[in-house]
């Protein structure tokens, strides 16, 4: 019987490989097909909204060009009406999964008629400088009406599971430990004549700039790598140093090369709303390209990788650990449990994890319509 996937995010599908791509690209495999909807996209000269759709390999990707002047942005109410026609058109079989990454587009879902709802719950973007309006309502009525709720993390988990307690898992984003491993090579094969500190990912209001900038001070012997996209500050707003660079946003298949380059990975999350329910899937990636990581204390990292990850707050504090894990590395040593925690982490098991936990919902639902 033919089922497909309707997934509805925030996030583009050929940006930042992350949560979406990691599992929905897995997932797809259950499927007849499976669409990838975006937000629109602002288009210099278009006079009018049009559909666009665009294969990658097992997924669909839909979104509408739309006018950069004057047209819709996000998910807003004549955006969502729009999708609601033309993904009924596009999407044949009756039997629909219909899987939230942001609630902004919940009447669109709602309008898919969909066999089933998930919404996965991967940050709280409530708390995100220019969140939209109506997000939390949207939120309430996703959390209310979805058939099952994942989670991306413990926070994010307590933050959401007094909605739907029976219906919401907790499943922390993972990674491709094989993915990573050439970093192990590369590193060794290097030439520098200084340590690297770095960290990978966006630049926005998570990261703590006035850290990285006493950082800059605090390693004046070291460069302080920034790699990653900046998104929603001004540049302009980013600390200048001799020794701190900003080499740019770098894709998934780089990730490994560049993790190469680092002596100790950062993790310099600002103490905010914006930090209080993430959980970085960098930690992994970071721990799997074999690199001791100094974070701030975010509190899922905290409850998840203590004792694997040096935690300071204060940057003459963060600055030492710095220095100790490089001392650590040139000993030798290595914190017990990664090994443990890279294969539990796995995306592929992950995936499957939550695939069954779907099928018995779907399964479920089906003996109750049949009862």
């Amino acid at each position: 019987m033919s089922r497909d996937l309707v997934v509805l995010s925030h996030l583009r599908w050929n940006f930042v490989w992350q949560r979406p791509q990691h599992l929905i690209s897995r997932l797809s495999t259950g499927y007849s097909r499976t669409w990838f909807v975006e937000e629109p996209l602002a288009v210099e000269g278009l006079e009018d909204v049009r559909l666009r759709t665009e294969d990658d390999g097992e997924v669909t990707r839909v979104w509408l060009d739309v006018p950069a002047e004057g047209g819709p942005t996000g998910f807003d109410a004549s955006v969502c009406a729009r999708y609601a026609a033309e993904l009924d058109r596009l999407v044949r079989s009756p039997d629909r999964t219909v899987w939230l990454y942001t609630p902004m587009p919940f009447e669109v879902a709602r309008a898919l008629r969909p066999t089933t709802l998930v919404y996965d719950v991967m940050d709280d973007l409530a708390a995100f400088r220019f969140a939209p309006d109506g997000l939390v309502l949207r939120q309430r009525q996703a959390l209310r009406e979805a058939d099952i709720v994942f989670t991306g993390g413990r926070s994010l988990q307590r933050s959401v599971v007094e909605h739907r307690p029976f219906k919401t898992f907790c499943f922390p984003s993972g990674v491709e430990p094989e993915h990573f491993a050439p970093a192990i090579e590369h590193r060794c094969h290097r030439d520098t004549d200084r340590p690297v500190a770095g960290y990978v990912g966006g630049i926005d209001e998570r990261v703590d700039l006035e850290l990285v900038d006493a950082l800059s001070r605090h390693l004046a012997d070291w460069e302080i790598r920034i790699v990653g996209p900046v998104l929603k500050i001004d540049p302009d707003a980013l600390p200048v140093a001799d020794n701190l660079t900003y080499p740019g946003p770098c894709d998934y298949g780089q990730l490994a090369a560049v993790m190469g380059e680092f002596d100790v990975a950062l993790m310099p999350f600002a103490r905010n709303e914006a930090t209080q329910s993430i959980s970085p899937t960098k930690t992994l990636e970071y721990l799997a390209a074999d690199l001791p990581v100094v974070s701030t204390s975010v509190p899922d990292v905290v409850a998840d990788y203590s004792g694997i990850v040096a935690i300071h707050d204060d940057p003459h504090a963060f600055a030492a650990a710095c220095r100790q894990a490089l001392l650590g590395v040139q000993q030798g040593e290595r914190p017990d449990g990664v090994d443990r925690v890279l294969r539990a982490a796995h995306w592929d098991t992950i995936a499957q994890q939550m695939a069954a936990r779907l099928a018995h919902t779907r399964d479920a639902s089906t003996e109750q319509e049949s009862a």
